[in-house]
C-alpha cells in the first residue's frame, strides 16, 4: 500500500504539473483573445526612474541567464554532463551560475522594496503582484540556496530533473527521478509550477509578446517642428 509520502509526491509532481500546464495554456489563451491590451509588463517607470533602472535592470540580467542556463541543461543534459566531468569546467559553471543567481535576488529584492517603499508605486501595484512577488522570492532565494548547500546542481539537474521534465512532456511523470532529492530542491520545483501557475493571471505574460518585430521593422525618422505662431511643439513620423 503506498505511504503518504508517496500520495504527497504524486500530488506534487504529477497531479500538480498537469493542472498546472492547463491552467497556463487555457487562461494564456483566453487572456490574449479578451485583453490583449493587459498583455503588457505595466512598467511604473515614469512614476520613479532612479530606483527603477537599479533593480530591474540586475533582476533581468541574472534571470535571463539563470533561465538560459536551466533551458540549456533541459534541452542539452548530455553535453552538460559531459562539461562537468572536468572539474574546472565543473566549478566555472557553479560559480558562474551562482553569481547570476545572487544579481537576480538582489534585483528581486530592489524591485519589491520600491514597490513596498515608494507611495506612488504601492498604488499601482495589485494583489497579484504581491502574490507574483512572493512566489518569485522563494523561487529565486531556494535556488541560490541550493547553489550554496546543495553543490554540483549543473550535474544532478541534467541527469534527474531534466529526464522528469521530459517524462512530464511525454505525459508518463517518472516521479521516482525527483522523490529523492533534498526537501530543498522539492520545494524550488513546486514553487516553479505555482510561479507556472500564476502566470497568466499576471504581468509575466508580457514575456509572451516581446516586441520582436523591432528587430526587423523600417526605421522610423522623427522630426520636431516649433510653430512660432502658436508657441507649440510637436513632432511628424516619416
Amino acid at each position: 500500500m503506498p505511504s503518504s509520502a508517496q500520495y504527497l509526491d504524486t500530488l506534487l509532481f504529477a497531479a500538480l504539473p498537469y493542472t498546472v500546464l492547463v491552467i497556463f495554456f487555457l487562461k494564456t489563451i483566453e487572456r490574449y483573445r479578451e485583453q490583449a491590451f493587459s498583455y503588457s509588463s505595466l512598467s511604473s517607470q515614469l512614476l520613479e526612474n532612479q530606483h527603477h533602472f537599479w533593480a530591474v535592470v540586475p533582476f533581468h540580467f541574472g534571470i535571463l541567464l539563470v533561465l538560459t542556463g536551466h533551458v540549456i541543461g533541459f534541452l542539452l543534459p548530455r553535453p552538460v554532463l559531459w562539461w562537468n566531468s572536468s572539474l574546472p569546467r565543473l566549478y566555472l559553471l557553479e560559480t558562474v551560475a551562482l553569481v547570476c543567481g545572487l544579481l537576480t535576488l538582489v534585483g528581486l529584492v530592489a524591485v519589491v522594496l520600491r514597490r513596498a517603499g515608494n507611495s506612488r508605486v504601492r498604488v499601482v501595484t495589485s494583489r497579484a503582484d504581491w502574490v507574483l512577488y512572493a512566489l518569485l522570492l522563494v523561487q529565486v532565494f531556494t535556488g541560490v540556496s541550493v547553489a550554496l548547500f546543495k553543490p554540483w546542481g549543473s550535474s544532478w539537474f541534467a541527469a534527474a530533473m531534466a529526464p522528469y521534465l521530459w517524462s512530464i512532456v511525454k505525459l508518463n511523470p517518472a516521479i521516482g527521478l525527483v522523490s529523492g532529492l533534498p526537501w530543498l530542491v522539492k520545494l524550488h520545483l513546486v514553487n516553479m509550477w505555482l510561479v507556472l501557475g500564476v502566470f497568466p493571471f499576471t504581468r509575466l505574460v508580457h514575456i509572451l509578446v516581446i516586441p520582436n518585430q523591432y528587430l526587423w521593422r523600417k526605421p522610423q525618422v522623427v522630426r520636431w517642428y516649433r510653430d512660432r505662431r502658436a508657441g507649440r511643439c510637436g513632432a511628424s513620423k516619416g
